[in-house]
């Protein structure tokens, strides 16, 4: 597990656990790494440490189910752990050996704290390669000494992104922020610079350690932190802004950006050893909220298992997919393509003519071009991704496609005449696939000579930067077409999501509970600026005004017309009937520069259409900004549960996941069926009763 060996009186401990994955933290790895450690600080003739890795990555971070069963403890025991932890790499910096960070691979997490602890780190030059501290993303923060050591190291200011976004780094952006020591060219050549640096610094020091009368390094107590203290008066105000900062983005949901400032304003006012008690304190108190327990369920184990396959058929071999065609250049059609071609797959993107598919290829140009511009990519790798496009006007180019994406307007007849025009050319046993949002897949499998091989692939807009892809099952679908299906979107880096056929399927079901409640709040004479103020403090991107604005008011009253001639709305629909008033007038949304909201040239920001005051008069009572946020996200989360129930969302995790990463729903709730977990079943029900009561039978609890 942690190889040791010594060489020109060195120590070289390499990491290699074969029992995992990666190399992580975990119950198996701290006590060897402590002990080969002890081992080399024991023996009187090495001179010298060096922690490497004998596998690809250093070292990933912890072991989260280690941090999830600790979770289940008293907080005794997880600080307990955290300040053996802390101890175990202080250790590293006060034993009076060199220690040299020999960094192969990606170091996140502990990893790099790890690293931050040793003297001198040194990276491989080495592309796949990412260094930084991603915990707040998972809503923790570094508890092994990460928001000392990096301020510490860097400067306040300087760290702020790494701590509180979690943001990456290449090694060589490490070695450019002062992380990283020195970069080197090969594995040979970083074991020779660290040998040659411990041999030429016998016995060094943290910039924030000394020395007593006694020879024993401790933490300074007036240690001049790059850039100014906490106190100075250029980084004082950053704790003052930081906070602003964090509270505008999170709206105080998530605790770990507040509790990491408090880490850093609290720990850099003393001495390191007593800052490392500070940070072990705030750690157990984040790591065990529910909010870290749902963001590692949901976020870390969850999307993982569905990137892997969960719902993918078994006992089907795995289809390496090569060629793919899509019809339809638009925005979608255009952003399927980029990200097929992306991933390797020969693409053909057919539209009515060579010109208007060519339009939707320069779309991908667009994207890659900017790639090069950002570092991302080269001009050879993006030239050669391009070239995996083909536009054509021609159905004839789509033979022997393996799978065909139909990616046309929301019509019935016209996905019905490009589905018997292409699906002959598939090659045998190829999949023909529909990008529809709300059609039945059913009903549109019926234009096909094989309903069996014929499924729903619903992307997301932008498709390049959304990471779900809904798939959906027709009533014929085969579980070859699935294991198809999520062959594809797993090679196109993509997470799915399986449901079953309905009117809206689950995503756009659910979301539109979302924006339905908005405009049904406005009817009421909710101030529409309260509606708008409590979706985003809730949580959700956007208020339900403005994210219908974004949707496009047509298309809502477009869908809504066709639900309500599908029987899946009542006749009376809010959403379409306030559609349908507000397209009468002109007010299509963002796209016309009308809707719900004004849109003035920019600079100018947009605001809440005045006339919406006469649609819908203010009525005398307003509610609260609580039970504001209560009605959108409950409405969210029972018509989740509606659908798990009737069997159109087919687990739970697939509910959690799709509520997340297609429409926004608050991860810190853990996913929209999750949050009945998190507020408490009984309390959650007895809350749905009460709104039922008194909004309406759509709060009815399952």
């Amino acid at each position: 597990m942690i190889h040791y060996r010594i060489q020109d009186q060195i120590a070289i401990l390499s990491w290699n656990m074969t029992s995992q994955p990666m190399n992580v933290l975990n119950d198996e790895s701290i006590p060897a790494f402590r002990e080969a450690l002890q081992k080399a600080f024991d023996d009187p003739g090495v001179t010298g440490i060096i922690v490497t890795s004998e596998r690809n990555e250093f070292v990933a971070g912890a072991d989260l189910k280690m941090i999830l069963r600790l979770n289940d403890k008293p907080a005794a025991d997880m600080f307990a752990f955290s300040m053996d932890l802390q101890r175990l790499f202080r250790s590293i910096e006060t034993s009076g050996k060199p220690t040299v960070a020999a960094i192969n691979g990606t170091a996140l997490g502990g990893g790099l704290e790890i690293t931050l602890a040793c003297h001198r780190r040194i990276a491989l030059r080495n592309p796949k390669a990412q260094l930084g501290l991603p915990e707040v993303t998972l809503g923790l923060l570094p508890g092994a000494g990460g928001t000392q050591r990096l301020p510490r190291l860097i400067g306040i200011a300087a760290a702020a992104p790494y701590l509180l976004e979690g943001k990456r780094l290449s090694p060589e952006e490490a070695h450019a922020a002062g992380i990283v020591d020195e970069l080197a060219d090969s594995p040979e050549d970083l074991l020779a610079k660290a040998i040659a640096w411990i041999k030429a610094n016998p016995a060094p020091l943290q910039p924030w350690d000394e020395r007593n009368k006694k020879g024993a390094i401790v933490g300074k107590d007036h240690y001049s932190v790059p850039g100014g203290g906490v106190q100075s008066p250029k980084t004082a105000p950053l704790f003052m802004g930081g906070a602003a900062q964090v509270m505008q983005k999170t709206h105080g949901n998530y605790p770990a950006p507040l509790a990491i400032l408090s880490c850093v304003y609290e720990g850099l006012s003393i001495n390191i050893d007593r800052a490392l008690a500070v940070e072990s304190r705030h750690f157990v108190k984040v790591a065990q909220s529910a909010v870290a327990k749902n963001l590692i369920g949901t976020l870390f184990f969850g999307q993982n298992e569905a990137n892997k396959g969960a719902s993918r058929p078994t006992g089907i071999p795995v289809t390496d997919i090569r060629k793919v065609g899509i019809l339809g250049a638009g925005m979608m059609g255009s952003g399927i393509a980029y990200v097929s071609a992306l991933a390797g797959i020969q693409v053909v993107l057919k539209d009515v003519s060579a010109e208007v598919a060519e339009k939707g290829k320069a779309y991908s140009a667009g994207l890659l071009e900017k790639a090069i511009q950002r570092g991302k990519s080269t001009r050879e790798k993006a030239d050669a991704t391009l070239s995996l496009i083909h536009a054509t006007g021609n159905y004839d180019d789509l033979k022997d496609c393996d799978l065909i994406i139909e990616a046309v307007f929301e019509n019935r007849e016209l996905k019905a005449e490009v589905t018997r025009a292409a699906e002959p050319l598939l090659r045998d046993g190829g999949v023909f696939s529909s990008n529809t949002s709300t059609l039945p897949i059913t009903g549109l499998a019926e234009a096909a000579v094989h309903p069996d091989r014929f499924i729903g692939l619903h992307f997301f807009s932008p498709v390049d930067k959304m990471q779900l892809v809904e798939i959906i099952l027709g009533k014929q679908t085969s579980d070859t077409a699935l294991a198809l299906a999520m062959d594809y979107v797993r090679k196109i880096r993509k997470t799915p999501i399986v449901v079953n056929d309905s009117w809206g399927f689950y995503t756009s079901r659910c979301f539109c509970s979302y924006t339905d409640e908005g405009i049904r709040l406005l009817r009421e004479g909710v101030d529409p600026q309260l509606i708008e103020k409590a979706g985003v403090l809730a949580g959700m991107p956007v208020g339900p005004l403005a994210v219908s604005d974004e949707v496009a008011l047509d298309l809502i009253y477009k869908i809504a017309g066709q639900g309500i001639k599908d029987g899946a709305l009542a006749p009376d629909d809010a959403s379409f009937d306030t559609a349908s008033r507000m397209v009468s007038d002109g007010r299509l949304g963002k796209k016309a520069k009308a809707g719900f909201y004004e849109y003035p040239e920019a600079p100018a920001k947009k605001y809440l259409w005045p006339g919406l005051a006469d649609l819908y008069p203010l009525a005398a009572e307003q509610p609260s900004l609580e039970e504001v946020k209560k009605r959108l996200l409950y409405r969210q989360s029972l018509e989740a549960q509606h659908c798990f129930h009737e069997g159109v969302i087919r687990t739970k995790l697939d509910a959690d996941l799709g509520s997340i990463l297609a429409w926004g729903f608050p991860a810190y709730l853990g996913g929209a069926l999750s949050m009945k977990d998190t507020v408490g079943e009984e309390a959650f029900r007895a809350e749905a009763i009460r709104l039922a009561e008194a909004y309406g039978e759509r709060f009815r609890p399952v």
